[in-house]
């Protein structure tokens, strides 16, 4: 580390000293290291966790310090970084407390929205040294906002993100599923496309739940992301005698807020609006045969 320092207030409101242009960075968040290499800082990353694998093959010379719940912390200060960047949900105090004493500059990221997404990106890109790459990934997303067209009918959707205790005998269900609630970034990213997680946010950001809780809130929509839990079509058919519509989900789209932010804003609205259309055709066709054999059975 060297040249001129100068302090930085991160997303929890903590000092952090950094140098006028950091050049050795540690990423502890996949979604960050995507951010980082987007904003052509990759030469500069000298580690990240096992989980930072996008884009593929962008930190070829980047050390590997285990994952996001349990870096190698001697590892990293033996590296000498001049920023580690983390997330407040991501990482865990501990192991930024330990950072610190040790004297390595950690900057902790804090997202509960979309807003707070590009509001989070333009302070990283001025602690990095970055402005105009920060401002212009939160541009990028207030822009996607600004273009989102208001949907005509919200639909309640249920979105797991994690399942224990799935039966492997073909016994009975009884295990417990969680849900994205609403105050969480994907929670928000989908109510500003259409979707109005269940259940609400006063059981929490991420509600466990049985199943026949989750029947009771009555989704119209079942969502099954690929991450952190990969869902797939055998969990898709636990919901095939429901009335609810079953979509897979790319995970990614609602935790990794960053370059994919705005892509996803548009991908999910207009997801929200196929599966609103779809149920519109499906009222209308139960509607005319119903009043098919009312005619029928009065014999009009």
């Amino acid at each position: 580390m060297s040249g001129d320092m100068r302090s930085v207030v991160d997303d929890l409101g903590a000092t952090v000293a950094v140098p006028e242009r950091p050049t050795r960075f540690v990423s502890l968040v996949p979604s960050l290291s995507e951010v980082l290499w987007w904003w052509q800082l990759a030469d500069d990353v000298v580690a990240v966790t096992d989980w930072c694998v996008a884009p593929p093959s962008a930190f070829p010379t980047a050390r590997r310090v285990r994952g996001t719940k349990n870096p190698d912390v001697r590892a990293i200060v033996e590296l000498a970084p001049d920023v580690v960047v983390a997330n407040e949900e991501e990482n865990r105090e501990l192991d930024v407390r330990r950072l610190r004493e040790a004297g390595v500059a950690v900057y902790v990221t804090r997202v509960r929205t979309v807003d707070d997404a590009a509001g989070a990106l333009a302070r990283l890109g001025a602690a990095l040294g970055v402005e105009r790459a920060g401002a212009g990934s939160a541009q990028a997303i207030r822009r996607a906002l600004d273009q989102l067209p208001r949907p005509r009918r919200r639909l309640r959707a249920f979105c797991p993100v994690w399942r224990d205790g799935v039966p492997s005998d073909g016994g009975p269900l009884d295990e417990t599923w969680w849900a994205l609630g609403r105050d969480t970034f994907g929670g928000d990213l989908l109510a500003r496309c259409g979707f109005d997680v269940v259940p609400d946010a006063a059981d929490g950001r991420y509600p466990r739940l049985r199943l026949q809780e989750v029947a009771d809130a009555a989704p119209e929509v079942v969502l099954l992301p690929d991450e952190p839990y990969l869902f797939g079509e055998q969990d898709r058919a636990v919901f095939a005698d429901w009335s609810a519509r079953t979509r897979l989900l790319d995970g990614t789209a609602l935790s990794w807020w960053g370059p994919r932010t705005p892509h996803a804003l548009g991908d999910l609205a207009r997801l929200a609006r196929q599966l609103d259309r779809r149920r519109q055709r499906a009222s209308s066709a139960v509607a005319n045969r119903s009043r098919r054999t009312s005619s029928s059975d009065t014999g009009v």
